[in-house]
């Protein structure tokens, strides 16, 4: 039985960051940009105005000038072609370019308009109301990789003109259940049987990692039909069994797997829930074999498959990122083996949820974070500081 920081590693071993492939900007939106992004052009490309109103040249405020004519107009996307010298100025609208020859827009709440001339209403505005070439970014920025895109990555990438960023493929995850007491949802389960739930509940962890996953058949309890699902997995970049993986009479996953060429790198883990856990190679697929119970399996998705992903999009093969808060009641001591408690953030205390039996799906869907408590940890007093994963 190995620690769940060994158990990590040995996972995270098991797999190399995938290829990266070219894909359009509306649909980069949370994939894990693979190569930075290099501008080849200035943002704004042009001094720009920042108002509608006129512009004019700075320095006929400095000579007290107070009227201009206005000799043409430029707007977005329709520059004026001409040069304005002093006492003349041009009708300018947001986002437009700055003619030659003006460095300031006098907004247009600030002068009267009569006979194609200008004159100041009131004070002029001090504000120059220009964005300078290149204010937003210059020739040569870079949006650096690793990083999972946002939509605000998506805005900037597509002034930088950038259409097709190179992002991580999205890792290929065969999910198997198993179990002769399963049927699947919407199925009418015998009395003696229950609904898959766990191989859902990791498809939708996966997903929204950045995998795409793929469930197979259910595996009854045999291993001609364990093997029989193995041989239907294809093309794919790791495999996750759920239930079959402890030393009951009926669980034949690790027979089966050894039987279908199986290279194991460890097998039980000290944590709860989730002890009877392992990992290897199947045909030369990473294979991470998951619990049974529930709770157990995604407690291990959390604190295993997540990380898994990340490092197979090319983010730092690292733990999921621990907080500390103050506990919001005492606990008696730890155990031997690291435990994952489900609790609840109320007011910035935890507190642990209460029964934590690992088939209590509902226990874990009203929590909101995994208290982790160190192996042989003390007694632990209210307001006592403890680490979470949040949820």
């Amino acid at each position: 039985m190995i620690s769940v920081n060994k158990a990590l590693n040995n996972i995270f071993e098991l797999v190399a960051q995938l290829d990266a492939e070219p894909v359009g900007l509306k649909d980069a939106n949370g994939r894990i940009l693979a190569r930075s992004v290099v501008a080849t052009r200035d943002q704004p490309p042009f001094s720009a105005s920042a108002m509608d109103g006129y512009a004019i040249c700075s320095k006929d405020l400095d000579k007290g000038v107070q009227k201009w004519k206005v000799i043409g107009e430029s707007g977005a996307g329709h520059s004026f072609g001409g040069c304005v010298t002093s006492g003349q100025a041009t009708r300018i609208f947001t986002g437009a370019p700055m003619p030659e020859g003006t460095d300031q827009v006098i907004i247009q709440e600030n002068v009267k308009l009569k006979n194609l001339s200008i004159t100041l209403s009131q004070t002029p505005n001090f504000e120059k109301y220009v964005r300078a070439a290149g204010s937003d970014f210059n020739t040569g920025f870079t949006l650096k990789a690793p990083r999972r895109l946002t939509p605000h990555d998506i805005a900037l990438m597509a002034a930088m003109n950038s259409p097709t960023p190179w992002v991580t493929r999205k890792p290929k995850i065969v999910i198997i259940g198993t179990g002769d007491e399963l049927v699947q949802p919407g199925e009418q389960p015998n009395d003696d049987q229950i609904i898959a739930s766990n191989t859902y509940g990791l498809a939708a962890m996966l997903k929204a990692a950045g995998a795409t996953p793929r469930l197979l058949p259910i595996a009854r309890d045999r291993l001609t039909s364990l093997e029989q699902v193995f041989s239907l997995i294809g093309t794919a970049d790791a495999v996750i069994t759920v239930g079959g993986a402890s030393v009951g009479d009926y669980d034949f996953v690790s027979q089966a797997a050894s039987n279908f060429g199986m290279k194991q790198s460890f097998y039980k883990v000290a944590m709860r829930p989730g002890k009877p856990l392992m990992a290897g190679y199947l045909r030369g697929i990473p294979m991470i074999g998951l619990p049974g119970n529930p709770v157990s399996a995604m407690v291990c998705g959390e604190v295993f498959l997540i990380p898994l992903i990340q490092k197979m999009l090319g983010l730092p093969a690292v733990p999921r990122v621990r907080k500390n808060g103050p506990i919001g009641h005492s606990l008696p001591q730890n155990g031997t083996r690291e435990h994952y408690m489900r609790a609840k953030l109320i007011n910035g205390s935890i507190f642990i949820e209460d029964p934590q039996d690992s088939s209590l799906l509902r226990v874990l869907a009203n929590a909101d974070a995994l208290a982790v408590r160190p192996k042989d940890d003390g007694p632990l007093k209210e307001g006592s500081n403890i680490e979470y994963i949040p949820l």
